[in-house]
């Protein structure tokens, strides 16, 4: 970790050949239950990456065995081409630059927008400990760049649990990217939202590729349109199809098990 508390990380990740994520041939089972089967995909270096699926089609424990939640019980899992994701813990994986959004936004509620970007830059510590250490100068610039990213610079004095549930999400995102991840996986992030929070989810998302690669796990079929380059479906724990998202949506396939329903 450098002085700012950013993790320094993108000389560990070796992503010369230009993907960030290999997942080969990866199983899991579940009491008899195949959750993933002979999974192979993808993420290309600063990619935004839109995966869907049916119920059951195994989205969540695929970013399980990313994040180490989960052992597959064959396979390979690569961030790079040098570090193996199967042989690391959670906080390994974390630390190496991988962020991980559930549907749920998680927050300190009673603490500011502020202070919640500042306990992201401090993982490793207490709350309490957080708060009163005094921040440096690139700590509290990589904090108003947070807050303009994510479109909360208005509302950094707010006590979090006053914020809509669109700015719960979001901030969320902000925490996530405090800690300078290479990779990060967002799940459903537009649940529950109105239609201008999407809208806006959708530019924020937008954003954050290149920089970063982005897997967005969505059912929200118009929010994928209006952000997808590459689309993968997945079913019965393995890729049905993949492309842009008019060659997936036309897909037979595809419309049999998952849109036509």
């Amino acid at each position: 970790m450098d002085s700012s508390g950013a993790h320094v990380k993108d000389d560990l990740i070796d992503t010369r050949h230009g993907c960030i994520l290999y997942i080969e041939e990866v199983t899991v089972s579940f009491d008899g239950f195949k959750a993933l089967n002979d999974l192979n995909l993808f993420v290309d270096d600063g990619e935004l990456l839109c995966i869907i699926g049916p119920n059951g089609a195994g989205k969540t424990t695929m970013m399980d065995v990313v994040t180490g939640k989960t052992r597959p019980d064959e396979g390979t899992v690569f961030f790079g081409q040098n570090l193996d994701l199967t042989q690391m813990t959670e906080f390994e994986i974390s630390h190496a630059g991988i962020g991980r959004k559930f549907q749920k936004p998680t927050v300190f509620l009673n603490h500011t927008v502020f202070e919640n970007l500042e306990l992201a830059l401090h993982t490793n510590k207490g709350i309490w400990q957080s708060l009163t250490k005094t921040l440096n100068g690139k700590q509290r610039e990589i904090i108003e760049e947070g807050l303009e990213t994510i479109g909360l610079k208005n509302q950094k004095n707010l006590r979090a649990g006053l914020l809509s549930h669109g700015q719960k999400q979001w901030l969320e995102i902000g925490m996530l990217l405090a800690q300078d991840p290479r990779l990060l996986l967002i799940d459903e992030p537009v649940a529950g939202m109105t239609h201008q929070e999407t809208e806006h989810t959708a530019e924020l998302l937008k954003s954050l590729a290149g920089k970063h690669s982005v897997v967005v796990v969505e059912h929200e079929m118009d929010f994928i349109r209006s952000i997808a380059n590459r689309v993968l479906v997945l079913h019965e724990g393995h890729v049905l199809a993949e492309g842009k998202m008019e060659e997936v949506q036309n897909n037979p396939k595809v419309i049999e098990v998952y849109l036509g329903s």
